[in-house]
């Protein structure tokens, strides 16, 4: 009989570890915190944003510049999948008109405990307080010792997450193990991440959130990404949908510029707010300002930015001070202090070098029998259930090959 040895517990290992079980093969599962799952339990704020509705081909464009290497794990076993397999379990799911697809309940627990029973009818033996101490590579295997044991394993499984909430078990262990197989890992930072700005003007706005903004990062003065997406103020500089998905680009001292009205541009800004202040020289500027939509605490804010007294009306309001309140609005500057650190961050981005693994099977080019799944890899996904997404097709695609390599 095979042993498959799986090292880590969240979502990526025990749903290859449960794909994997099968005559012929013993699963063992090795996690090193008392109990599995627990950055599972804290996704979506605890209600496990699943995976994201419409077509699979849809989803790779949400993995930057990776996205094309997941492409035969999603075709393998895509979001449908994925939700029918839960409905199967008992796990009913609703999806909302974002796309975004949570258990019906709302409770990452449901998830966990449809994984863990499915583990259980299929023989998977999950083993808990055991982390990981050494991997060494062997003629016919690998060995693998913990604290509490020494296993022989015909195939070995890393799907230790990445080393975002380290809190909960995520401390970039995979990275060590797979090294010293050999492999090279792609350097790691925190991704899905708020920005910290430098000289941030807008703490005492937190709270205040956009729809739909543009946001633009240049670096030594280029632009190199540009981005749409939901915007929120915080106390130390920005967050929400658009910053997150775009903070795997970003690194400190890179710029952003946030268009607050991103259905304009700014030669279109310039000529609508010359005529709506040549249509109103009586009223105050940011009265005239605040037709715009605009929260009336950011519209003061942006007034006192460009230098222009709470009390003068458009009549008054001279030419670079239109051209201030121009930039303000459509490409207003932050300069990138930092990002949240990998206690905050959602994902890792960097990992395991995707050259060095088999796109087609998850396996490593480098090491025989030896399989990658899930955040280890050098794959982060954007907001909206793509990173549970690719940690069950990665699983579901090193399980496969596992299961059509084994020995009988």
């Amino acid at each position: 009989m095979d042993t498959v040895l799986i090292v880590g517990g969240g979502p990526a290992g025990l749903f290859c570890g449960l794909q994997a079980a099968g005559v012929g093969r013993r699963i063992v599962v090795l996690e090193k915190k008392n109990a599995c799952g627990r950055k599972l339990l804290i996704t979506g704020t605890g209600q496990c944003n699943l995976t994201h509705g419409g077509a699979v081909s849809e989803f790779l464009p949400h993995y930057g510049d990776h996205g094309t290497f997941l492409r035969p794990a999603l075709m393998n076993f895509n979001n449908l999948d994925l939700i029918r397999f839960f409905a199967d379990h008992g796990v009913r799911t609703i999806t909302e008109p974002q796309g975004k697809v949570f258990p019906e309940s709302r409770k990452a627990t449901e998830v966990l405990d449809a994984l863990l029973n499915c583990c259980r009818e299929r023989g998977v033996e999950v083993r808990c307080n055991e982390p990981v101490q050494e991997v060494r590579r062997e003629q016919d295997g690998f060995l693998v010792r913990t604290e509490a044991s020494t296993y022989h394993a015909d195939s070995l499984v890393i799907a230790t997450g990445g080393a975002s909430y380290p809190a909960t078990g995520s401390t970039g262990d995979g990275y060590r193990i797979a090294g010293s197989l050999g492999h090279t890992i792609a350097p790691v930072a925190p991704a899905l991440a708020a920005v910290m700005v430098d000289g941030y003007p807008f703490a005492d706005l937190s709270g205040i959130s956009f729809a739909g903004v543009t946001i633009s990062l240049f670096r030594d003065t280029k632009r190199v990404r540009q981005h749409t997406g939901d915007l929120l103020l915080t106390h130390h500089g920005l967050s929400g949908p658009g910053i997150l998905d775009l903070s795997r680009h970003i690194l400190p001292g890179d710029e952003l510029k946030v268009s607050f009205l991103p259905d304009m541009n700014r030669d279109g800004v310039a000529g609508d707010l010359n005529a709506r202040i040549a249509a109103n020289g009586t009223r105050l500027v940011r009265t005239v300002l605040a037709e715009y939509q605009l929260p009336e605490r950011l519209v003061r804010r942006l007034v006192e930015m460009a230098g222009i007294p709470a009390d003068m009306t458009a009549a008054h309001l001279a030419k670079e001070g239109r051209k201030h309140l121009i930039t303000l609005l459509t490409e207003c500057p932050f300069v990138v202090k930092n990002l949240e650190g990998f206690e905050a961050a959602m994902v890792t981005r960097g990992g395991v070098d995707l050259s060095e693994v088999n796109a087609k099977t998850m396996e490593s080019r480098l090491v025989p029998h030896l399989f990658f799944a899930g955040e280890v890899l050098d794959i982060d996904g954007d907001t909206g259930g793509y990173n549970l997404q690719a940690a069950f097709s990665t699983g579901a695609l090193a399980a496969k090959k596992i299961a059509a390599g084994t020995r009988r």
